[in-house]
């Protein structure tokens, strides 16, 4: 099909933002900094603040909506309602502590600078809420969202995504005559009910129907058809909930649950990945043009004082929440960092507030301005925060205060797996040390138990801790990168420290603390990719164990033995492979046992 003349200024525009985008982006990639940094960046050279190259906003902002719904999509295909069940805690008291006490610290302050309630009400709901875009393509990216910290934001993320709704309703009648009184809970109350209706259609469309439709629309073998069954599921939803005056991404999201639980999952993400990363990055830009370099020039004291207020009062606070989660101060410390910027749902708040009167057009520039310089040192501010541990240390007199149990103290129940009670008492020795209680962490602690093998558990997620304490296993709520809590486990005393997290940061930090304060100690571990290995094994790692790699060797072994081949030859693949790869594990052969390397660091005892 031909473009029109009515599309070319689209074509256009579209162009002109690809090459400022593949300039800046390649510039900033070179330089080692985020891609969603550079697209917020090219969007600002590019918009009307900057070179002015693009001239038909109202066409790329359609666009990125829907970029945004297809990565709201997306997340939903990959959490399930099964995972969200898991997190509902989280979800709830982590987003409702967050959001609730931002949104009280903002209006308290407004009220006291002289603001009515219900100017302070619409600040505090404007900046409670966080870049669910943002955020979740940098944990994505980092490979963190099932990390502590990433677990916790995700949460927050989606109670943020389901509060907004209600803010939405609410801000009308903020400037309504009842605004100060009862008309705020009727508007609350309705918007409520049209939430519930919407997600109990969605678990029950999710359960009963989506499943036989797509079994149906696969029987017919057709791609094509596949694709428009996915792209007619997520747009009814996102228009049925618009309807209900739900946001089209909170629809978007709901679509991408009812399809996670199903087997087409896996196919419906391939299918909509190529064109959500384009969309999304029309997204990023778009942000990017809504910066008024006018404004942060000629006043740049309330653009300063906006961003220091998301960046460093809002991510203070979410740091609270996390503490109050009873969440260690590390994983804190690095939630606070990744809720500390302003939202896109912000700027729509901002759109309905001004519509009402509830905000002159001068403040909104100033909002918008600092919201996206916060926007774009998110990614930046992501990245640091692992390697800094200031905020860590300033967050862990709070830490004890909420009571969150460290090493050195003890399981409720009786001692578990041969360790002693007191955990920090110098009576330990040739046990194992393990960071991390997942899949696999339990898997090795079961067969060390099995085996008699003295063993404790460092782990970050609270939670867990506080299920496996209950059952009497030796769990302990601690950061293995501190050297305090290397101390209290005795891993000087220890045979061999075994780091089974997600945290790809947090898994260097735990090998560099180690190397320092037990070198003698054989540090084991698991990595996700090949390329990670060198640099963990210079920081002192003795094994590391790569994902893909075991993940390829465990397929080929299994396609050999399908294909009826002796082991002999299944063992000289696996070695071809190996060497080929150059992953040949580097400690003691399998069957030997772990050597009993005994002795005391420099930096860990006292």
């Amino acid at each position: 099909m031909i473009p029109s003349m009515h599309d070319l200024p689209l074509l256009r525009d579209l162009v002109a933002m690809a090459v400022v985008a593949v300039v800046v982006v390649g510039v900033l990639v070179r330089l080692r900094l985020p891609t969603i940094a550079g697209l917020i960046l090219a969007g600002a050279i590019a918009g009307p603040s900057g070179l002015g190259v693009v001239r038909d906003r109202h066409s790329l902002d359609t666009l990125a909506e829907v970029g945004v719904a297809l990565l709201l999509f997306t997340v939903g295909v990959e959490f399930s309602l099964r995972r969200l069940a898991r997190i509902a805690r989280l979800v709830v008291l982590g987003g409702s502590l967050q959001v609730g006490l931002t949104a009280v610290a903002i209006v308290c302050v407004a009220w006291g600078l002289g603001e009515t309630l219900s100017r302070a009400v619409f600040f505090g709901f404007v900046l409670a809420l966080s870049s669910t875009a943002i955020v979740l393509k940098s944990l994505t990216d980092r490979g963190e969202t099932d990390a502590p910290h990433g677990r916790f934001i995700v949460g927050v993320l989606i109670f943020q995504d389901l509060a907004a709704v209600f803010m939405m309703l609410v801000i009308p009648a903020l400037r309504a005559p009842g605004g100060e009184g009862g008309g705020v809970w009727i508007e609350v109350t309705g918007a409520l009910a049209r939430a519930v209706a919407i997600v109990a259609a969605t678990l029950l469309l999710s359960r009963a129907v989506v499943p036989r439709v797509f079994r149906f629309v696969a029987a017919g073998r057709s791609r094509e058809l596949f694709l428009l069954t996915v792209a007619a599921v997520l747009a009814a939803t996102a228009w049925v909930s618009s309807l209900a005056g739900l946001s089209m991404a909170l629809g978007a999201f709901l679509a991408g649950l009812m399809l996670a639980d199903t087997e087409f999952r896996h196919r419906a993400l391939g299918d909509i990945i190529p064109f959500r990363d384009l969309l999304t990055s029309l997204f990023f830009l778009s942000l990017g043009m809504m910066a008024d370099g006018g404004v942060t020039l000629t006043d740049p004291g309330r653009v300063a004082a906006a961003v220091a207020a998301l960046v460093i009062g809002k991510g203070g606070i979410g740091m609270l929440a996390a503490v109050a989660m009873r969440f260690p101060a590390r994983v804190a410390w690095l939630a606070g960092a990744g809720l500390a910027q302003f939202s896109e749902f912000g700027f729509v708040l901002l759109g309905v507030g001004a519509g009402v009167g509830l905000a002159d057009p001068d403040e909104v520039r100033v909002l918008v301005a600092g919201g996206v310089v916060s926007m774009l040192v998110t990614p930046l501010v992501m990245r640091a925060a692992p390697h800094l541990s200031a905020g860590q240390v300033l967050l862990r007199p709070l830490e004890r205060v909420l009571g969150v149990r460290g090493i050195a103290e003890p399981p409720p129940a009786a001692t578990a797996a041969g360790i002693p009670q007191g955990a920090g008492g110098d009576e330990r020795r040739g046990h194992v040390v393990l960071v991390g209680y997942g899949v696999a962490g339990r898997v090795v602690a079961r067969a060390l138990a099995d085996a008699g093998v003295p063993f404790l558990v460092l782990e970050l997620n609270a939670e867990t801790v506080r299920v496996a304490s209950e059952a009497g296993e030796p769990v302990y709520c601690a950061d293995a990168a501190h050297p305090e809590a290397l101390r209290h486990a005795r891993l000087p005393e220890a045979r061999a420290l075994v780091v089974l997290i997600n945290d790809p940061d947090a898994v260097h930090r735990i090998v560099a603390a180690a190397h320092v304060c037990a070198p003698h100690v054989p540090v084991l571990l698991r990595t996700r990719y090949l390329a990670d290995r060198p640099d963990l094994s210079a920081l002192g790692a003795t094994e590391v164990v790569v994902d893909e790699v075991e993940a390829g060797i465990e397929v080929l072994t299994r396609v050999l033995r399908r294909l009826g081949r002796p082991p002999a030859d299944r063992a000289a693949a696996v070695e071809r492979a190996h060497r080929l790869l150059g992953s040949r594990p580097s400690g003691p052969e399998p069957g030997q046992d772990l050597p009993d390397r005994r002795g005391r660091g420099t930096d860990c005892l006292p």
